[in-house]
Parts: structure tokens; sequence; C-alpha cells
């Protein structure tokens, strides 16, 4: 009984991803599902954070105290030498559980985080724990084709939350800021960025709530207007398929699929796009999927929520038109 009630008063650490000082979508989701988590374990939620301006904001999602790390040599990004501030941060609060998003940059320090720590790691995890003893979290398999109920035998755990899986839940708490500085030395900076490619002005694949994105079917990147047209109407970011990516027609970055990044949008339009398997692997976990495409029998149509058979230099405008038409009603 006193092993159960001292693993209780333990707290659960979310980390909290920030750019600019300002946290991202992704942070509050994260931070709502610690807070559920808490509650079940009877605890509070401690947030760490890298060079945050608004710590306190995150007291709106369930964090009780927020750990901001003011230090110039964290602002860019480093794997390695964020683990290692996560888990000093980890081991001061006594924290059995640690939550992270699913971004590129977290499932990138999640290895050596969890090694850091000698815990259990789920990633892909889509709820609330379904139960606390044993720990046991739903998350999804097989290129998001299933779900495993999965238990975690490790006193430490730390948890990925799938994107758009949880969602941002208001829960008001005053949260306290306080200072941390962990230590750190040259072999946590034994990799660094030399450079960073950024697309500025637009919304970003990871953040986005709508991704609209072409196929080959476009037939050149001269045509790549009307989609960008239908992606600014909707406040959605681009993406491509990989074919496209690969003739050049677009970035590399907006390469989306198993091979490229992983979409978890609530809205996924595809326009042009036949679905190979790997395209649809990426794009799974989107919760509406919508296909413009001519043929008939092309394989999206299989795992779409909508499809429309027709000519994308027809469809897309005439829908962006009625888009317009819209919300010039509804302002």
């Amino acid at each position: 009984m006193e092993v159960a009630n001292q693993l209780y008063n333990m707290s659960v650490l979310v980390y909290t991803e920030s750019e600019n000082g300002k946290f991202k979508k992704n942070a509050f989701e994260v931070a709502s599902y610690a807070h559920a988590v808490a509650q079940q374990l009877g605890t509070a939620v401690t947030a760490v954070a890298f060079n945050a301006s608004e710590g306190e904001s995150l007291g709106a999602y369930g964090v009780s105290k927020v750990l901001n790390i003011a230090d110039d040599s964290l602002k860019t990004f480093n794997a390695k030498a964020f683990a290692n501030a996560i888990a000093q941060a980890a081991e001061q609060e006594e924290a059995n559980t640690v939550i992270l998003s699913s971004s590129a940059d977290t499932k990138f320090l999640a290895s050596i985080l969890t090694a850091q720590l000698k815990a259990g790691y789920v990633p892909n995890v889509v709820g609330a724990p379904l139960s606390t003893a044993p720990f046991v979290v739903k998350r999804t398999a097989f290129s998001n084709k299933g779900f495993a109920h999965t238990q975690i035998n490790a006193e430490l755990k730390v948890l990925g939350v799938s994107n758009n899986a949880f969602g941002a839940r208001e829960n008001k708490l005053d949260a306290t800021v306080e200072n941390f500085a962990p230590t750190l030395s040259e072999t946590d900076f034994s990799t660094k960025s030399v450079e960073i490619d950024k697309v500025v002005g637009k919304a970003t694949i990871a953040d986005a709530d709508i991704v609209v994105s072409g196929g080959r079917g476009l037939k050149g990147p001269e045509n790549w207007g009307m989609l960008e047209e239908l992606a600014e109407v909707l406040g959605a970011a681009t993406a491509c398929s990989k074919p496209v990516s690969d003739l050049g027609w677009r970035s590399h970055g907006e390469h989306v699929g198993q091979t490229g990044k992983p979409v978890a949008s609530n809205l996924y339009i595809a326009i042009g796009i036949s679905g190979a398997i790997q395209h649809l692997a990426g794009v799974s976990a989107s919760k509406v999927k919508v296909v413009i495409n001519t043929d008939p029998e092309a394989p999206f149509f299989k795992a779409a929520d909508y499809g429309v058979v027709g000519d994308a230099f027809e469809v897309v405008p005439k829908l962006t038109e009625k888009l317009k038409e819209f919300k010039a009603q509804n302002a």
C-alpha cells in the first residue's frame, strides 16, 4: 500500500512544444491529455517548455506548474539535449508518466528520453488510459488500420499522443511558471542543425486541421494555382504525393505519405491522387478523407469518406467558388 501511495503522489510531466516563444497547437492537446491521465492517477500536471513566453496559458488546459527552460542554446531543436533536459525535469518532479506529442521532433527524442529514464514507451496513443492498474492504453497499429490495447509494465511510462486524436480541452487552472536550468554538456550538442528551411506565411502540414493535396492528375506545376486557391479559402496546408515531389513539381517538404510526412488532419482532400498503399498508410489517420479523381477505380476511393468522380480542372474551381460564396454569406 505504501508503494502504491508513493506512485500516485508522483506527477505527470508533459513536454509542450513551442516555436519563437509561442506554443504550437499540439502543446494544448498533449496538455489536455496529460490532465486526463493525471485525473485518473489522482495527481497534478507539470509541463516543461523551452523558451516559451506564455507559460501560464497552459493552465487553461489543466497544467498546474510550468518549468520553463530559458536557454539560447536550446532555441533550435536538438533531440539529445532536449531529451536530457526533459529527463532531468521528470526526475526533479518525480514524474512516473511523461506525455509527448507525435510530431517529427518528439518521435526523434522519444527513444533517447525513454532510454535515459529506463521507461516503457508507447507511441500513437489515441485515448486516455483504459486502466491504470495495470496501465493499459489504446494505440493505432498496422499503419492506422487497426488498434491495439498495450499494457506498460515499467514503473516509468512515456506516451506519445497521436495528433488530433484527443483534442485540446479546457480545464482551467492557475498555472505557476518556474525557471528550470538543466545541466547540459558539450556531448548533448554533438549533433547540430546547420540550416533550417521553413515555409513562411502558410499553414504547415503538421499543425493544419485541413490539408489539400495534389497528385500527378494535376498534370504539371503550372496548374497548382487552383489547389493553392482552394487551400487559401479553407485555411488549409498544401501537400503532394511522392511522384509529384520526385518530379520536382513541389518541394519534398510537401510530400505526405508513409515515406513522407504523416497526416492526421481533420479533413484531407486528395486531388488527382490515385492512392498508392504508401500514400494511404501515411494519411489514414485523417478523420475525413475526400477524393477527387477521374478514375472511378482509383484505390483511394476505397479509403475515402467522400468521393467525386470528375475532372479536377472542372470540380476544384467550382468547389472553390461555392466555398467563397458560403463564407461571404456567413461572414
